[in-house]
This record gives C-alpha cells, sequence and structure tokens, in this order.
C-alpha cells in the first residue's frame, strides 16, 4: 500500500492549529501604541548623563600633510618618511602593512 508522506499527521496538524490560535490570540502591538512609546522615549532629551559634555563646541586644529609624510595606501595613515617600506604604482606602503 501506497504511503503520502507530505500529509500531516493528524497530530501535528491540531498541534499546529492550536499554536496558530495561540498567535492570534496574543496581542500584538498596533501603530498608535508604538507611537506612544515613541513619544514618551523622546520626553528624555532633556536628561543629561553624568561626565556627558553638553552645548560645548569642540575645536580640532587640522595640520596639512608635511613634505616629509606620506599616507599609507593600505592603513591610510599618515607616516614619516622613514617609515616608508615599498612603493609600487604610486602607491605607497608603510613598514607595518608590508
Amino acid at each position: 500500500m501506497a504511503q503520502d508522506y507530505d500529509l500531516a499527521r493528524p497530530e501535528v496538524a491540531e498541534e499546529s492549529e492550536e499554536t496558530l490560535k495561540g498567535v492570534r490570540a496574543t496581542s500584538a502591538p498596533d501603530a498608535r501604541s508604538v507611537v506612544a512609546e515613541l513619544d514618551e522615549v523622546d520626553s528624555f532629551d532633556g536628561l543629561e548623563l553624568p561626565g556627558a559634555i553638553v552645548g560645548e563646541e569642540l575645536v580640532v586644529r587640522i595640520v596639512p600633510q608635511a613634505s616629509d609624510e606620506f599616507t599609507c595606501g593600505e592603513c591610510f595613515l599618515v607616516r614619516h618618511r622613514s617609515q616608508l617600506a615599498r612603493e609600487k604604482d604610486g602607491v605607497k606602503f608603510c613598514r607595518d602593512c608590508d
């Protein structure tokens, strides 16, 4: 007698039906409740954490690359020419990346 292995067994079908009913019974958040929760989180914008820098402007002095420096083609760090290991097709590589 041929048996169809694609058919679900009765006990498995009943369990999956119960699981489906359980999922449908759970209360999923709707769009309004999600928006309300996000609005609650936004109310903490004025909260300051200890040690936080608030309202201060950071000033960074940018120094251009000097004539005795190069930018490594692998790690992209600016290195002194004494760190030059090799140059290939106009791209320079430092000792650490070579």
